[in-house]
């Protein structure tokens, strides 16, 4: 099956994301033939991917000089440390502007690799070959990068674009139902912010996609990356549109670093359950109607998707959860800043509200 080809045309930059099977033993013949030229490369790999595919990169990189990193992956490591550790190798191994940096792995390997490269001598070539869905959906799109710190995700970052995305769906199969899951969320927050049919083929199919049936998964990959791809054009560097990406995000984030980042609630998991809240208050406020409200709770219900906050927090940890609210980069005030739904397809940005509004809504939610 020839892979799908999509492209994304920011201010900056310009360049495809290719999905489709068995990439990987063709990337040094996707590379040439995108125009796209270096000598030496730095691999920095996920530690989670496994030997044979990178076997596979390697032999197809073979006509290149190559160092490798791996990284264990996960929000901890996601930090000013690891990008240090990347940027002495560069240095080290004299790195110019003209060789290239090439991810291979989730989300987290793809934020800080991008991060490291933009760095790096004001920027050097990368290539992002993201393994898991989640990445091969959402983070491997638009050029945000970034770490975490003490006082919160992503809060230290910049926007800087790959030469190419290569979405390999063979990766997909090294992974266990729960990560598939984690990926699902994001393609489900991309169609209730956009469109009520591809929404509808998800509500549909949800168990050939999750099963990673032919070629349902590709469709779904496809539809849901051409909708981050929009967003992106017209809006690069987040200053209105693109925030209806982050719509689930502000709770989303809050419960992940109230949990410490821990396995109890991975990235996915976390924005599924910060859409479910985000619909609620949406359906509170008077945005949303029962009918569309129904619509969506029942699908993430029905799929056994994690729908219930009460699962994972209790009423000791509002202050935690709001704290995080209080500092999530979207807020240009006191408020909390939140993206809500009128209707599946039609998200409402800037909508702001007092920590006071958001603890009552909370503790309603803890305690029913």
């Amino acid at each position: 099956m020839k892979p799908i080809k999509l492209i994304v045309k920011t201010g900056t930059q310009k360049y495809p994301i290719l999905i489709g099977s068995n990439l990987i033993s063709k990337i040094s013949k996707i590379i040439d033939n995108n125009s796209i030229k270096f000598e030496k490369c730095l691999l920095i790999i996920d530690k989670n991917v496994p030997k044979n595919l990178i076997i596979k990169i390697k032999k197809s990189l073979k006509n290149k000089k190559l160092y490798f990193y791996f990284i264990k992956a996960n929000e901890k490591n996601k930090n000013q440390k690891t990008t240090n550790s990347i940027l002495k190798i560069l240095l080290n191994k004299n790195f110019s502007r003209e060789d290239c940096l090439i991810a291979i792995g989730g989300g987290i390997t793809g934020d800080v690799s991008g991060f490291a490269a933009s760095l790096f001598k004001r920027g050097l070539k990368f290539v992002n070959i993201p393994t898991t869905l989640l990445s091969q959906v959402d983070s491997s799109i638009g050029g945000k990068t970034g770490i975490n710190t003490n006082y919160g995700k992503n809060l230290i970052g910049s926007f800087y674009q790959p030469k190419i995305v290569i979405s390999d769906i063979n990766f997909l199969k090294t992974l266990n139902k729960r990560e598939i899951i984690c990926g699902y969320g994001e393609i489900l927050k991309h169609s209730l912010i956009s469109n009520k049919n591809f929404y509808k083929f998800l509500s549909k199919n949800f168990s050939y996609i999750t099963n990673l049936k032919s070629p349902f998964i590709e469709k779904a990959i496809y539809e849901s990356c051409k909708i981050k791809k929009l967003v992106v054009e017209k809006d690069e560097k987040e200053n209105e549109l693109r925030k209806i990406l982050n719509f689930g995000h502000t709770f989303a984030h809050a419960f992940e670093a109230s949990l410490g980042y821990s396995k109890k609630l991975n990235h996915g998991e976390a924005v599924i359950l910060g859409i479910n809240t985000a619909l609620k208050f949406s359906y509170k406020n008077k945005f949303l109607s029962t009918n569309e409200y129904n619509l969506v709770k029942e699908h993430i219900q029905n799929s056994k998707l994690p729908f219930n906050i009460k699962k994972y927090f209790s009423l000791k940890n509002l202050n935690k959860i709001l704290y995080f609210m209080t500092k999530d980069k979207k807020n240009n005030s006191d408020k909390i800043n939140l993206i809500l739904l009128k209707k599946i397809g039609y998200p409402i940005i800037n909508k702001k509200y007092t920590k006071n509004n958001l603890s009552s809504f909370l503790k309603k939610e803890l305690i029913n």
